[in-house]
């Protein structure tokens, strides 16, 4: 592995000249020529391998020039006669380089294929998705044909959990003749994964640089003063490699650390312990933190905590106590910014243009709302006289009804004062416009979510950086130390600035510490997402036979790694086998056998805790039973948990896998009833009648209804709560078995010759550390056991599904093969490809029209953001009831197949979009669509273009009948029209 992390030595750089020279004469010579740069060490030697026939790994920072590589690649096969293809993670970045390609070689030889656009897909250099690629691959497409290299940029995207194993299936996929250039963020083990690529692609060659073109600086806001992160003049380059064997703790484990080490250290002493054990191990003694930032930091815990304990009185009401001390969490000596006050002071010192991140996509509009109410202006007259033409040319194809619900003239009044936001939310178009205004240093601000770090090229001066925690999607958690870098390395542009700057402003609780550890770490462990789906499994037994499928899953990279892991697991059970022998030896009894005694005491926790479960398991039934047999207006008394009180039914589903029936609390609030939410099977201790002009979304019409609810309760006076606290819930004599059982044991311990040692309790904690571990070495043996053949494992189970499904024939010769239904799904790509195939072969389309099948199809690419499913909206049509029905009946029993052979479960149905795009394929205008919906335009646009992506894999099957085809084709013209239909990629 080739190494470039500083400045060359005169060796080097005569030995560079040299090869200069020779290399004047080759095709690298001629492309260095064509460039207004001269190429950096670590290009040249990624192209030099390129152009003598190996495969390359280029990982560098952001900003860095890894693409010049893939230019090189484009190249080279062009003057070869050879196609290139340059596969991107999403499609803004496809639209950018297909524009910046189409510049440089001329749009007859550059073409798009992104799964909802096609742009001359023939070309000898086509930019694409890299789903796109695998589908062709699977496909066995004729475009295939003369394919001399495939560029994978931001190859680091193999290790999303949700997309990352797209990547392995083309890298494993492609032709061996198909040489391959990866590109890649900085990753902390490219060695390992270069090392896979050379086992699967042949020759690679894996070239790393660390350095920074355009220098960092690292900045944190306090106030609207801008203060510098690391003492003395330290920028990004000079952190990590002082300590680069280092691995940096977290604070917290720094704490527990410092705790460990010394009991005895007061509060404040320990604190400026952790302070100093984080700053070394961090940046070394020689680049310590900002000891002013670490002394605001004290001084700012030294104030929450004088304001805590300022009050007393414990006769205070709990919720004063509660107020007081929310108020009192959010004191600080600093007084924060504004947003347009952190602009305005980026602005005087020189530091635009600048994105600040912000996570959140409503965050990042009211940035911009409050600039613009601020009266903050960054652009000059002339500059506002060009943004305003290039918006009103980007939009004059937008329907003009559809503007006011876009929110067109308040971001055009944004761009025109130099800000604006950038997130998915968005409409493509109004993305696309905002990053050619930035790129071209129109727009000076940018308030954007982190999508924007991922591979969409909006270099700045500053990248600032509101919070160090984010939403994922479950909790509220801090960034990484990967993250931190991908967000800040943005900052600094080639050739143009000469440092680049990145700013965390100052929030009350900000450790400096904390922050400089983040600054530190720039790089992070690639690791695999591979798994096998359905449609790969069947596409490789289709092209190569089970046998061969499964050897060739075993050559992934997350098979790779898991028998690279073995070795290091291995060794760990040896040294644990060693200490467990030292236990035995410490928990000996000279009364008896101390190891039978401690059998016994574990007998007895293993049995009360056995008993604890079969309670609770049988609670669990009773509860899930009971609610099964509830019905639209039964009143019902919660006994207990969060939902605790009176509620009416308003909703079952008799095809849910569990039952949560829809209820209405006593307090007009919507929920779902689970098993996890009530402690004892209810039943109905009254009914109602439910109006029928009853609609949940309207808060008068839940008023209604719960007094209606409250009046029948009061007036019941036979109802009464259940106490079931000491149900046994119909356990009967198994109750009494377990009970028996208990006493035995414990009699058994107390005629045991250990129970009456002096010093049983002290040879019974070095038991329980002997148990401890080695259940604990055990579950390694169980690891390493697991982690053998685990991707063909998993293989195995998918066939055994799809067997089960009838998609694979097994002949009498023990050959497998693909059945007419099989042949189908192998076209159908995507998260639910399973749910689809056996949807169409149930006959859920069959008699729906175009507009109907388009709703029907959001249901199976659409994913809400939280679950909040609320009740199953009333359908469009009775056909549409019918097939929703077929949809949700056939994800049902998957879900169970999927159980039973322990994979993951596909994903429930979601029908929140089907409304919407029901009424957007009737023609309706876009306002109407998203009236009364959460849901944003740009987020209504993405899920229409993954809807008509569904509809042409459908109309593409071979099998498909041919009227439901044409009508396929019918859905895909409604739904791909007016902003759906309009890009500015031509």
């Amino acid at each position: 592995m080739s190494s470039i992390s500083g400045p060359p030595s005169p060796s080097d750089r005569y030995r560079a000249a040299a090869n200069r020279t020779a290399e004047a004469k080759t095709y690298l010579g001629s492309f260095a020529r064509t460039l207004d740069f001269e190429l950096d060490d670590f290009q040249r030697e990624a192209c030099r391998s390129l152009q003598e026939g190996r495969g390359v790994l280029v990982a560098a920072p952001t900003g860095a020039g890894k693409t010049i590589v893939g230019e090189f690649a484009i190249y080279l096969a062009l003057q070869r006669g050879l196609k290139a293809f340059y596969t991107t993670p999403i499609k803004a970045l496809s639209n950018q380089k297909f524009t910046e390609l189409s510049a440089k070689y001329g749009a007859p030889n550059v073409g798009l294929l992104t799964g909802d656009t096609t742009i001359n897909g023939d070309a000898p250099v086509v930019v694409m998705t890299t789903e796109v690629l695998r589908n062709m691959l699977y496909a066995d497409s004729e475009t295939l044909g003369d394919l001399g290299f495939v560029v994978m940029d931001e190859v680091h995207y193999l290790a999303d959990r949700f997309r990352g194993a797209v990547w392995e299936e083309v890298i494993i996929h492609l032709p061996s003749e198909v040489q391959v250039a990866s590109l890649s963020a900085t990753v902390s083990n490219a060695e390992e994964f270069g090392a896979w690529l050379d086992t699967v692609r042949g020759d690679t060659d894996v070239i790393v640089s660390e350095h920074r073109p355009v220098p960092l600086w690292q900045h944190v806001m306090v106030g609207r003063e801008i203060v510098d992160l690391f003492a003395g003049d330290t920028t990004f380059d000079e952190i990590a490699p002082a300590l680069p064997d280092t691995e940096v703790p977290d604070l917290g484990e720094a704490e527990e650390t410092s705790a460990s080490e010394s009991r005895a250290v007061s509060g404040k002493s320990a604190k400026r312990a952790v302070e100093a054990t984080v700053r070394h191990a961090v940046t070394g003694p020689e680049f310590e933190v900002n000891p002013d930032l670490l002394a605001m930091a004290r001084s700012e815990s030294r104030m929450n905590v004088n304001a805590r304990y300022s009050h007393g009185g414990r006769s205070r009401r709990r919720q004063d106590r509660q107020r007081e001390e929310r108020q009192t969490a959010q004191r600080s000596p600093v007084r924060r910014a504004s947003r347009p006050q952190v602009i305005d002071s980026l602005n005087r010192q020189g530091l635009l243009p600048a994105i600040t991140f912000i996570f959140s996509r409503a965050g990042c509009d009211a940035a911009v709302a409050q600039c613009a109410a601020s009266g903050l202006w960054l652009t000059t007259e002339r500059e506002q006289q060009i943004i305003a033409q290039r918006v009103d040319e980007a939009s004059h194809e937008i329907p003009a009804d559809d503007l006011d619900v876009l929110g067109f003239w308040g971001w055009r009044d944004g761009l025109i004062r130099g800000f604006a936001a950038h997130h998915a939310g968005m409409l493509p178009t109004f993305k696309e416009v905002v990053e050619k205004l930035f790129a071209d240093g129109l727009v000076k601000a940018v308030f954007a979510t982190e999508t924007l770090a991922l591979g969409v090229n909006m270099p700045a001066r500053c990248v600032v950086l509101e919070k160090l925690e984010k939403f994922n999607g479950e909790a509220h958690v801090n960034i990484t130390a990967g993250e931190y870098t991908q967000l800040t390395g943005r900052a600094g542009r080639r050739g143009i600035d000469v440092e680049g700057h990145a700013v965390v402003l100052w929030q009350p609780g900000t450790d400096p510490a904390a922050v400089a550890g983040l600054a530190s770490r720039r790089t992070y462990p690639l690791n695999s997402s591979f798994r096998p789906t359905y449609n790969m499994s069947i596409n490789l037994i289709a092209q190569f036979g089970r046998v061969r499928a499964r050897e060739i899953l075993e050559s992934s990279f997350a098979q790779f790694q898991a028998d690279r892991s073995v070795v290091g697991l291995a060794r760990q059970v040896r040294g644990r086998e060693e200490s467990l022998a030292g236990y035995a030896k410490a928990m000996e009894c000279h009364l008896g056998d101390f190891s039978e005694y401690s059998k016994l005491r574990r007998e007895l926790s293993d049995a009360e805790q056995h008993a604890a479960r079969d309670h609770q398991r049988a609670r669990r039934s009773r509860v899930s039973d009971s609610l099964t047999r509830l019905i639209p207006g039964d009143v019902i008394s919660v006994s207990g948990g969060r939902l605790a009180g009176y509620a009416v039914v308003l909703e079952v589903d008799p095809n849910a896998r569990e039952p949560r029936p829809s209820v209405l609390t006593a307090d007009n609030q919507l929920r779902r009833l689970g098993v996890h939410d009530i402690d004892a099977p209810v039943s109905a201790v009254t009914r109602i009648r439910i109006p029928k002009s009853f609609n949940a979304k309207v808060p008068k019409s839940r008023r209604d209804l719960a007094a209606s609810m409250r009046n029948a309760v009061n007036g019941d006076s036979s109802r009464q709560r259940r106490n079931s606290r000491h149900e046994d819930f119909g356990l009967g004599s198994r109750a009494q078995d377990q009970e028996r059982k208990i006493a035995e044991i414990r009699r058994a311990l107390r005629a045991h010759p250990c129970h009456g040692c002096s010093d049983r309790e002290d040879h019974a904690r070095w038991s329980e550390r002997w148990w401890k571990l080695r259940k604990e070495t055990d579950g390694l043996v169980r690891q390493i056991q697991g982690r053998t053949n685990t991707i063909a494992k998993t293989f195995d189970r998918v066939c055994d599904v799809l067997s089960t499904y009838g998609y694979l024939d097994t002949h009498d010769d023990g050959r497998v093969t693909i059945s007419a239904d099989g042949q189908r799904l192998r076209r159908i790509y995507g998260e639910k490809d399973p749910l689809i195939s056996q949807s169409i072969r149930q006959g859920a389309i069959n008699d729906l029209d175009a507009a109907e099948l388009a709703s029907l199809a959001s249901t199976l690419v659409y994913q809400a953001k939280r679950e909040d499913r609320g009740l199953r909206p009333r359908m469009p049509s009775v056909s549409l009831e019918t097939a929703v029905d077929i949809v949700i009946r056939e994800w049902s029993r998957l879900e169970d197949t999927e159980e039973q052979n322990r994979l993951p479960l596909t994903a429930e149905p979601e029908l929140g979009l089907m409304w919407p795009m029901y009424k957007w394929a009737k023609g309706r205008h876009l306002q109407e669509v998203l009236s009364g919906t959460d849901l944003a335009a740009g987020d209504f646009v993405r899920w229409a273009k993954q809807v008509v992506d569904l509809l042409d894999q459908l109309a593409k099957i071979p099998q498909l009948d041919s009227r439901l085809a044409r009508i396929c084709r019918e859905s895909i013209d409604l739904v791909r029209r007016g902003v759906v239909a309009y890009s500015t990629v031509a």
